[in-house]
């Protein structure tokens, strides 16, 4: 199990293995996912305080680094809760004006994931 700590917030905890956009968005934060989960928007962009994640999917790694933000904010849709992280949700119905947060992200990484570390 994996507790998540949602910063300036309140804490709760995840089956291992959940994908963190979905542990965010279960436990009643109003994060978006506009592309579904599928780490094309970057709309699901978390700030991850403590605890991040040494490995990425690749899919992720490309999305950052075409925008030039690899090291600014991690994709809450490709990260898996397999240990206790802090995590602060930068884009979310709230704070935008949308009126939609997007599709609901699959149960899995989507696209298939194929990790990587995590570049310095």
């Amino acid at each position: 199990m994996a507790k998540i700590t949602i910063k300036d917030k309140d804490s709760f905890v995840v089956e291992d293995g959940t994908r963190l956009i979905l542990a965010i968005k279960d436990h009643g934060v109003d994060i978006l996912h506009r592309c579904g989960g599928y780490a094309k928007c970057t709309t699901c962009r978390v700030d991850v305080a403590d605890g991040e994640p040494t490995k990425m999917t690749e899919a992720e790694l490309e999305k950052l680094q075409g925008q030039g933000d690899v090291g600014e904010y991690r994709l809450s849709c490709q990260i898996s809760c397999d240990h206790d992280m802090t995590v602060e949700p930068l884009m979310t119905l709230s704070n935008t004006d949308l009126d939609d947060a997007g599709s609901r992200p699959e149960d899995d990484i989507t696209p298939e994931p194929v990790w990587t570390e995590k570049p310095d």
